[in-house]
C-alpha cells in the first residue's frame, strides 16, 4: 500500500511540475484520436449505407412480397446458370427485417407495424465482369415473381470512391498527429526525469530497480494517453449523435446511411486503447535511455 501512495504522488508531482507540457500532449492525444475516431465514424455510416454494393455486388433483384416459393426458386435456379453471373446470395425474410431494423431503428412505430414476413426477399449478383450488369438486370427484370431489378449506378460508385480518399488523407493525417504526441510524451517524461535525476540516482544507489523508477513515469504517460483518449471517447459519442441526427432526416442517397449507440462503442473503446498505448508506450521511450546511462 505504501508503494502504491509512493507511486500516486510521484505521478501527481511530475504531472503538476511539468503543467503545460502535460496539457498539450494531451491536447495532441485528443486531436489526432478525435480526428481518427470522427473518420471511423464516418466510414462506418458509408459501410452501412453501401454494404449492398461491395464485394463487387453489381446488381439487386428484388422478389414480390407475395411471390411464391416455386417463383424464387426459379429464379435463383437462372441466376445459377447464367454464364455471365459469377455469384449470388439470398436475402431472406429474416435478413432482410435485419437489415431494416438497423436503418429504421429510431421509428418505434414503423417497427411494431411491420414484421419479416412484410418484406420482400431479394437476390445480390455479382456478374463475372461489371460492363454485364446491364446485360444481366434486362434477362430478370419482369419475370414472374420479380418487382425490381436494381444496379449500383454512378452516383453510389463515385461517393465510395471520394469517401475512400477522403479516409486515406485524413487516416494519414491522424498517424502524423499520433506521432506528434508520442513525441511529446517522450519529451515531457524526459523533462521530468532530468528534474528528478539527482532524487533517481540515489534511489538506484540504495538499490532500487529500475521498474521501481520506471512506475510513476510509467503512470503519467498512461494517464496523458488516458485523459486525451477519454476526451476524444465522449467526442465520438458527440459526433455519432449529431451525425446520426442528420443521416436519419436525409431523404436523398443518404437516407440508407445509419449510426448505432454500438457503433459509437467500439470506436470510442478502440480510441481509448490507442490513446493509452500511445501514452505508455511514450512514457517508455523517454525514460529507457536515461536508466540506461
Amino acid at each position: 500500500m505504501s508503494r502504491l501512495k509512493y507511486f500516486v504522488r510521484e505521478t501527481l508531482v511530475s504531472l503538476r511540475r511539468n503543467v503545460m507540457m502535460t496539457i498539450a500532449g494531451i491536447m495532441t492525444v485528443f486531436i489526432s484520436l478525435m480526428l481518427f475516431g470522427g473518420i471511423l465514424v464516418v466510414v462506418r455510416a458509408v459501410d452501412h449505407g453501401t454494404s449492398t454494393w461491395r464485394h463487387n455486388v453489381e446488381l439487386e433483384v428484388w422478389m414480390n412480397v407475395k411471390s411464391t416459393q416455386p417463383e424464387i426458386d426459379a429464379i435463383q435456379a437462372d441466376l445459377k446458370a447464367d454464364p455471365q453471373v459469377k455469384s449470388t446470395h439470398f436475402v431472406s425474410h429474416e435478413e432482410a427485417w435485419k437489415i431494416f431494423k438497423q436503418i429504421e431503428h429510431d421509428n418505434k412505430t414503423l417497427l411494431e407495424s411491420v414484421g419479416p414476413n412484410d418484406l420482400p426477399v431479394s437476390f445480390l449478383v455479382v456478374p463475372t465482369d461489371a460492363k454485364f450488369t446491364a446485360q444481366v438486370a434486362s434477362r430478370f427484370i419482369g419475370r414472374n415473381g420479380v418487382h425490381d431489378v436494381t444496379t449500383a449506378d454512378k452516383q453510389v460508385k463515385a461517393l465510395l470512391n471520394g469517401i475512400r480518399i477522403v479516409r486515406d488523407l485524413f487516416f494519414a493525417m491522424a498517424a502524423v498527429l499520433l506521432a506528434a504526441s508520442v513525441f511529446l510524451i517522450v519529451n515531457t517524461i524526459r523533462l521530468a526525469t532530468y528534474a528528478r535525476r539527482r532524487e533517481i540516482e540515489v534511489m538506484k544507489l540504495v538499490g532500487a530497480s529500475n521498474w521501481f523508477v520506471r512506475v510513476p513515469f510509467l503512470a503519467e504517460g498512461f494517464v496523458q494517453g488516458a485523459i486525451g483518449a477519454g476526451l476524444a471517447f465522449g467526442g465520438v459519442y458527440l459526433l455519432e449523435s449529431w451525425l446520426g441526427g442528420v443521416l436519419s432526416r436525409s431523404r436523398n442517397l443518404f437516407s440508407t446511411f445509419y449510426l448505432t449507440s454500438t457503433d459509437a462503442l467500439s470506436i470510442g473503446i478502440i480510441v481509448l486503447v490507442i490513446g493509452i498505448a500511445i501514452g505508455t508506450i511514450g512514457s517508455m521511450i523517454g525514460i529507457r535511455r536515461f536508466l540506461e546511462a
